[in-house]
């Protein structure tokens, strides 16, 4: 079973660039890659499906970007992000990039050969939606690997004596045992193993290598991960003897999965408050990168609400302008956080932090809505996705649309029934929603989306908090959601090949992009 972390899946990374799914993951990939390599890479072969997303998207959507800086073992917040290609030019490495069937079964398939003078090695991984991602095969070995670990693979021409030596060590409960077909063993655990324990497996007949690989997540997984619930229905049973708030229970849920101490939970989403006040902060400020479609729109909209020249709603228009400042963050290169991805990152911190402001709000409240936006949030990447890849951009802005529908009812002091109402309400309302980005960039209509999100978030937190009826129970919902994206067709799905991606004006902006004098002529 998948037991997505609030951190890991849903409320981080904490990134640059245009895409979570592209830029983000497929630095985490790199890094992998790096590692695998020890750092040393003379040459990179990439191969992408023609019947994936990333054949049409990995250039202009980032991943070309992720993925050099992950070889160079970069951050995914690095500020050099936006130079990559040069530096991975500076460090003599060569990369090829192809479009080649594959016969990749998921859209956001990368096939990547990697060599030096010494060796070769070829990684298979996917991008996953919101960031995450799964390394599928190494070297032909059939392997599953979310980055939540710290890695050793062993490599042995005889696993027979490795696996008997193993077993009598203190690391026998942390490796896989492969069939006789694999060329290493794989041992995951909460650090490296002991230096004098790796010193004696190198002696050990028929071991040619060892690779460690440091984990890309910011909370690890155990081996027997056991969480209190993983549905809502489950919380809701959980929850019958114990009367704790939705935010209690996110904070419960994220402890037991992180194996970290519920102080330390809430510390870390503070850290995530801060990263996402600083975003808003530095959007209406005004925000400048030639290499973008739209120009800073917040500080307009906030130019023309203090003059009180739009129709008055202050509370919504508060979210517009915190969303629009934070969406042009990210379209400029700028630190944000995904969430839960970075095509949405507007949508629901810019709905918690307006209403939360709007209302004079405290820090302490601000982080415990945001802690309940993550848990519902554990729901939908549980049984559904966040890639809009898979399932359009319901997945991306319906899924922050629901996130921030429970949380605003919290911050309006709603109780834990109407957050939960407020979440099915929110993600009924944007099933179906494609996703097709202009001049194949993340910015429009991405932007008037996750302004619409937010808007759905607060029209459906009233609506709860009035006690309307969602009729249809949130697990229900995201059952649905997923159902309904696999049938959206792949042209619709950020392929850059239909809505309204392919209108004349957008692939006129497109050519513009290219010739890089789109944004100066705005």
């Amino acid at each position: 079973m998948n037991y997505p972390s609030i951190f890991n899946d849903v409320v981080g990374p904490v990134m640059r660039g245009p895409s979570s799914s592209h830029c983000a993951a497929s630095l985490r990939i790199g890094r992998i890659c790096h590692d695998l390599m020890g750092g040393r890479i003379s040459s990179i072969e990439i191969d992408f499906d023609p019947n994936g997303s990333l054949a049409t998207t990995h250039k202009e959507q980032g991943s070309d970007m992720g993925l050099f800086g992950g070889f160079l073992g970069w951050e995914a917040y690095d500020e050099r992000l936006v130079n990559s290609e040069q530096h991975i030019g500076a460090a003599g490495i060569q990369v090829k990039i192809n479009i080649a069937d594959i016969q990749a079964e998921h859209p956001n398939t990368y096939q990547i050969t990697l060599r030096n003078p010494w060796e070769i090695h070829q990684v298979v991984a996917i991008s996953t939606g919101g960031g995450m991602i799964e390394v599928i095969e190494i070297d032909g070995n059939q392997v599953s690997m979310a980055g939540d670990s710290f890695v050793t693979l062993i490599y042995t021409t005889d696993s027979h004596k490795l696996i008997q030596y193993l077993n009598q060590s203190e690391v026998s409960d942390s490796f896989e045992k492969h069939d006789a077909e694999h060329d290493f063993i794989i041992i995951n655990s909460s650090m490296f193993l002991d230096k004098n324990i790796l010193e004696e497996i190198k002696e050990i007949d028929g071991v040619t290598q060892i690779k460690e690989i440091k984990p890309v997540l910011p909370v690890l997984t155990a081996k027997n991960t056991t969480v209190p619930f993983i549905t809502c229905d489950e919380m809701f049973a959980y929850n019958e003897d114990k009367n704790l708030s939705l935010w209690e229970l996110a904070v419960r849920y994220e402890s037991r999965r992180g194996n970290i101490s519920e102080t330390e939970v809430l510390s870390k989403m503070n850290d995530i408050r801060i990263i996402l006040k600083n975003a808003v902060e530095t959007g209406l400020k005004g925000t400048k990168f030639e290499d973008r479609i739209l120009g800073p729109q917040s500080v307009k909209f906030k130019s023309m609400m203090e003059a009180k020249k739009l129709v008055d709603g202050d509370v919504l228009n508060r979210i517009i302008m915190y969303v629009s400042a934070i969406m042009e963050v990210k379209s400029s290169m700028g630190v944000i956080v995904a969430a839960p991805t970075a095509g949405s990152c507007g949508a629901m911190p810019g709905a918690v932090l307006g209403v939360s402001d709007s209302l004079g709000l405290s820090d302490e409240e601000t982080v415990k809505a945001l802690m309940i936006a993550g848990l519902i949030g554990v729901f939908i990447a549980a049984h559904s996705t966040f890639a809009a890849e898979v399932g359009g951009c319901q997945a991306e802005c319906g899924s922050g649309a629901t996130m921030a529908a429970a949380a605003l009812v919290h911050l309006a002091g709603g109780n834990l029934n109407q957050s939960i109402s407020a979440a099915s309400m929110a993600l009924q309302s944007s099933l179906g929603m494609i996703c097709d980005p202009i001049g194949n960039r993340v910015e429009a209509p991405c932007l008037n989306r996750n302004v619409m999100a937010a808007s759905n978030a607060l029209s459906c937190a009233n609506m709860a908090l009035a006690d309307y009826d969602h009729l249809i129970p949130l697990d229900q919902v995201i059952e649905t959601m997923y159902e309904v994206g696999k049938s959206i067709p792949n042209t619709l799905r950020c392929t850059n090949l239909g809505g309204l991606s392919i209108t004349k004006a957008a692939k006129e902006i497109e050519a513009k992009l290219a010739q890089k004098h789109f944004y100066k002529s705005c």
